[in-house]
């Protein structure tokens, strides 16, 4: 529920010292997610946010509202049922790239797939952090780890084109050095209705420190990164003079004002179509880097559903209660 109360980013701060390793952009996160509360506009005891077991996960202890520090990889599954429980609370999921998409895979793409309005933090930094050094799902091939020494043989997930498999309708990406971005996306998670991803590139600073420096560095970051905005054009660059354009059935990288390419050129970002097509080609993207809200397509939620499936039995069978329904039907006695 919505509240006239003026909070500040302390008000979601906890008395609890902060326990991460210098220089990680959990840190960031953490103070994203602070400022963008406030905004929100939710009353903090409506407020829950709901982690597994990793770096990430301490999360819930930093803040100052409601909590839940799960089970490895159950974090979607305490959320979902936390949310039906409870339609009115603001859910939240802190969770790692090993935490959704090892352990944790099965719930963390059926979580996605019904569409349960709540919404999910991804912090991926491509490596298990809490655990020491072992290869995620997330690691890319021939990375050195503490688990695969002369090379990861696994290919990683792509954390947005798994979603999208799983019919997400709202995905979003951010750098974990970038506060202001990462604030925007919150807000927008909190705003749509339905199941929100936002993945962060988490930079883990002792196990694999540099693996999003080619495109978080401040000297790069501009020309490495496409931040797009739902009716803009996709144009990015030091000095705004690069956009995206439809070259056959794939996105190309041009110039504006090189080879009679003008701003007019430009695709504009459609994050509300339905189509996940060119959705997924931005999400795979590697130069530049798509940031952003990528998808955010309204559908019915799980809640939608549930509610009208039960107003339909209780006017189909004259229901009044759970105990009617339960004994409703064809039912038998076990001597």
């Amino acid at each position: 529920m919505t509240t006239n109360i003026k909070y500040t980013f302390k008000d979601f701060a906890s008395d609890q010292d902060v326990r991460w390793c210098p220089g990680c952009d959990d840190y960031v996160i953490l103070r994203s997610i602070q400022k963008a509360l406030p905004e929100i506009g939710r009353k903090k005891e409506d407020i829950v946010f709901i982690s597994g077991i990793g770096c990430s996960s301490r999360f819930p202890y930093y803040m100052d509202n409601y909590g839940i520090h799960g089970i490895h990889g159950r974090a979607a599954a305490i959320a979902t049922g936390t949310k039906l429980a409870n339609p009115d609370l603001s859910v939240w999921v802190a969770s790692g790239d090993g935490d959704a998409m090892a352990i944790g895979g099965n719930h963390f793409i059926h979580a996605i797939r019904r569409n349960i309005n709540l919404n999910y933090i991804l912090f991926n930094n491509e490596i298990y952090g809490l655990t020491k050094g072992q290869f995620s799902p997330t690691s890319l091939l021939g990375q050195k780890t503490k688990s695969s020494p002369y090379g990861n043989v696994q290919a990683p997930f792509n954390p947005g084109e798994l979603a999208i498999g799983a019919h997400a309708k709202f995905f979003a990406r951010a750098a974990g050095n970038d506060a202001k971005l990462q604030t925007k996306l919150y807000i927008e998670a909190d705003k749509h209705k339905g199941f929100a991803l936002v993945e962060i590139l988490q930079n883990c600073v002792i196990f694999n420190d540099g693996a999003y420096k080619d495109i978080t560095d401040k000297s790069v970051k501009d020309d490495a990164q496409l931040v797009v905005e739902h009716g803009k054009p996709m144009i990015f660059g030091k000095n705004k003079d690069k956009g995206l354009i439809l070259d056959g059935m794939k996105l190309k990288p041009v110039t504006i004002g090189e080879n009679g390419i003008t701003e007019a050129d430009i695709l504009v970002h459609d994050a509300k179509e339905p189509d996940p097509t060119l959705h997924l080609a931005l999400i795979n993207m590697k130069a530049p880097v798509v940031m952003g809200v990528i998808r955010a397509v309204e559908d019915s939620t799980l809640e939608d559903r549930e509610a009208e499936a039960d107003r339909i039995a209780r006017e189909t069978n004259k229901i009044q209660s759970f105990e009617e329904l339960l004994f409703s039907g064809q039912t038998y006695e076990v001597d």
